[in-house]
């Protein structure tokens, strides 16, 4: 099972006219590989927690057991962090999905875009990730950033393109005020 889902034809890119089917350019969770260093220090802290509580033994049977169980938490929740958020691109919009024990949807509109950024640290390169910053006229969502995106440039250029397409679809103009 893949984490994301990169799709497009050659023919059938962005450009397609208004009324088209939707495209989706990318859909999946933040790569875990993203997130290394937080699973570094929650190993740290795991480890720590493990020699503990065997140094402290004699104190008691339990605590090792309590060490273990405390270890296990601190190695599944990042992971299940990350997993709780999903994004999915598509040629007309973006739906961020974030929650573990309950869900928050927000959608972002393309034609509210005002601006997009790409951000690949030397890190992110030499794994594959990257992250695309989003700034919208959207209420409720002015800036919303894709952490963690694998193989990002691909999606960061068919976004690019889909927005100025979207845009000249709807007629909106940018106008500076001066």
């Amino acid at each position: 099972m893949a984490d994301e889902n990169l799709t497009g034809n050659a023919g059938d890119g962005p450009e397609q006219p208004a009324g088209g089917r939707e495209e989706i350019y990318y859909e999946g969770t933040p790569a875990l590989r993203g997130s290394l260093g937080h699973f570094f220090f929650c190993a740290v802290l795991a480890a720590g927690a493990i020699i503990g509580t065997w140094l402290l033994r004699s104190y008691g049977w339990y605590l090792p057991v309590l060490g273990l169980l405390s270890a296990a938490v601190t190695i599944v929740v990042p992971v299940l962090f990350v997993r709780s958020e999903r994004y999915r691109v598509t040629s007309y919009r973006i739906d961020y999905e974030r929650g573990v024990f309950s869900k928050d949807i927000d959608t972002l509109e393309l034609w509210h875009v005002e601006d997009i950024k790409f951000h690949q640290s030397l890190l992110d390169r030499l794994l594959d990730i990257g992250q695309i910053t989003v700034i919208s006229h959207d209420d409720t969502t002015p800036e919303l950033v894709l952490h963690a995106i694998p193989q990002p440039r691909p999606v960061f250029d068919a976004m690019k393109q889909r927005i100025i397409t979207v845009k000249r679809q709807r007629g909106v103009i940018k106008v500076d005020a001066g």
